[in-house]
């Protein structure tokens, strides 16, 4: 598909009211997910046993009455709002015409492409639960470690994946600390824009510090080239737990978890689409 097709579908497909109400409710869809996750680490925390990753907290929607129902409506709204993305990274434009505003438009499509492989993916891995699937998130992702580090080179791009998740975690934390969120949404006045500002902050920074701590195991594993030093969110929880005042940080997070949830129910209906 040639460039100016694929804006012209993409342009299409924004234009379309329905389109807009599935991308708007993936946000819905991934406030859930979050949600549940926060509670899960949480259990965790107070010496509970479950898995506090993703793939968990949707495991736990496929055992509750009707809970395939709700997983398809998960995964539907999820790849909506990936497909969303991934025309908004198609529509990125540069308006300077330098350098600059070129690199500027390849951050944004780079940032709104990945996003996009993030939702379609987790909607994916929800339509698998649906239909049966039981994914264990941290078991993958040592088999994956494990995998890479068996070839030659594999180390360096696991060392390379460990950095890309810190750096995205110092993302995270420098959007909830600065608020840039704020620039894709429309935040209300008053005490409700208050409320939903103080969600974000700590949403963010709390994702931040997981998906942080999930590239520092990433590194380990790499540089150990030990396949089960590397972890998912799970394993980011149980590291945690492993240092002084662990339990706390750990509900912490998982606190924070619960209110980035919140705050994303919240970004479906406020944010700039």
């Amino acid at each position: 598909m040639s460039a100016p097709t694929a804006k012209a579908a993409a342009r299409k497909a924004e234009a379309s009211p329905v389109f807009e109400v599935f991308a708007r409710a993936g946000y819905v869809a991934n406030g859930i997910v979050h949600i549940l996750l926060g509670i899960i680490v949480l259990v965790i925390a107070f010496g509970g046993d479950a898995e506090g990753d993703q793939p968990g907290a949707l495991k736990a929607v496929a055992v509750a009455p009707l809970g395939f129902v709700l997983l398809w409506l998960i995964a539907i709204a999820l790849c909506a709002l990936g497909l969303w993305h991934a025309a908004e990274g198609v529509l990125a434009r540069d308006l300077s015409g330098d350098a600059k505003g070129a690199a500027k438009k390849w951050g944004r499509r780079t940032a709104e492409w990945g996003q996009a492989i993030v939702f379609i993916g987790l909607g994916v891995i929800t339509a698998a639960i649906a239909l049966g699937a039981r994914p264990n998130g941290e078991k993958t992702a040592e088999d994956a470690s494990r995998s890479l580090i068996d070839i030659p080179g594999g180390p360096i791009v696991l060392a390379l994946i460990g950095v890309g998740f810190a750096a995205g975690g110092v993302s995270f934390v420098a959007m909830g600390i600065l608020r840039s969120f704020h620039n894709r949404m429309r935040i209300p006045d008053g005490a409700v824009g208050q409320g939903i500002t103080t969600l974000g902050v700590v949403g963010f920074i709390a994702k931040g510090v997981s998906l942080a701590i999930v590239g520092v195991l990433l590194l380990a594993a790499a540089l150990s080239t030990d396949a089960e030093a590397a972890g998912g969110i799970d394993g980011a929880v149980q590291a945690m737990l492993d240092v002084p005042f662990g339990p706390y940080l750990a509900g912490i997070v998982g606190a924070g978890f619960i209110a980035y949830g919140v705050f994303t129910v919240a970004r479906a209906r406020y944010a700039r689409m």
